[in-house]
């Protein structure tokens, strides 16, 4: 993983005093956000000796640690029904190809899966949720495009409990955090769907893409007012994306990272391991 988004800042400050201003901006620009980069100033400031770089670091990883949860979060399915899985997202931010690697994960892991393809307003968006269903063996509900969304999302729902499927993963159109009448359509979904089932969606995951920076929190807590959401998948760590933004996000909202995404390959898609996280960030 390609985490380690603090080292810079350890390598030129280890051993030495702490540049307050230094270390603010640092900790501002990793995108662990203003209200983090305050508390572990703060903590930092409190202490009765003069804080080293080393000491930043060991106080910058304890809260951090304090923020994410314990031990990694497993997906499993439920008793004598599907569960529904709503993947939401701003366009651009990798929610198709997450969906379809979600799939993948959970087919490799032993696990029946259904696709529907509720990006009926990208024609591309279907085909590429169809390329990705048949290469893992995986069913598909699709329909026209411009088709009802939340019908759609119906009829999978009817399809995988006929037909005894674990999970339904149900890939919705990319939309603006600030168009309130996209926004309101997500809930449309919801509602078509506690028709089928009062408890559905069961997980409601919002994909952001790690590059965004501040970007990504407030589409979190807009998608959260939104849709009320259960977890984050955390896109393009491999590349500029520093990964602050998953703590940012846990603690100013309280929505945990479910998934992160590495790269480009199938492969390259796994559920967020909190530790692992936290030793590999610095």
């Amino acid at each position: 993983m390609a985490f380690g988004f603090l080292k810079n800042l350890w390598q030129k400050i280890t051993g030495k005093p702490v540049d307050w201003d230094e270390l603010e901006e640092a900790l501002i620009r990793a995108d662990l956000g203003l209200p983090m980069t305050t508390r572990i100033l703060k903590n930092l400031q409190a202490r009765k000796d003069q804080p080293t770089g080393d000491t930043a670091i060991e106080v910058t990883r304890e809260e951090i640690t304090k923020i994410l949860p314990r031990e990694p979060w497993m997906l499993r399915p439920l008793p004598n029904k599907p569960k529904v899985i709503l993947v939401v997202g701003v366009n651009g931010t990798g929610k198709t190809t997450s969906t379809a690697k979600l799939g993948a994960l959970l087919k490799k892991r032993g696990h029946s899966v259904l696709f529907a393809a509720a990006d009926t307003f990208r024609a591309a968006a279907i085909e590429q949720l169809g390329i990705w269903a048949e290469r893992i063996g995986a069913p598909i509900v699709k329909g026209q495009y411009n088709a009802d969304p939340a019908a759609l999302c119906f009829d999978a729902y009817r399809k995988a409990e006929a037909e005894n499927i674990e999970f339904i993963i149900c890939d919705t159109a990319g939309r603006l955090h600030t168009k309130h009448n996209l926004m309101a359509e997500l809930g449309k979904v919801k509602r078509v769907l506690q028709k089928a089932d009062p408890a559905a969606p069961h997980e409601t995951l919002l994909v952001v893409d790690a590059t965004t920076g501040s970007n990504a929190l407030a589409q979190a807590r807009e998608f959260h007012s939104a849709t009320q959401l259960t977890g984050i998948i955390c896109t393009k760590l491999d590349g500029s994306g520093k990964g602050g933004i998953i703590v940012a996000i846990q603690n100013e909202l309280g929505i945990p990272t479910r998934f992160i995404g590495t790269g480009e390959k199938a492969e390259d898609f796994s559920f967020f391991d909190p530790r692992e996280f936290a030793e590999q960030m610095i």
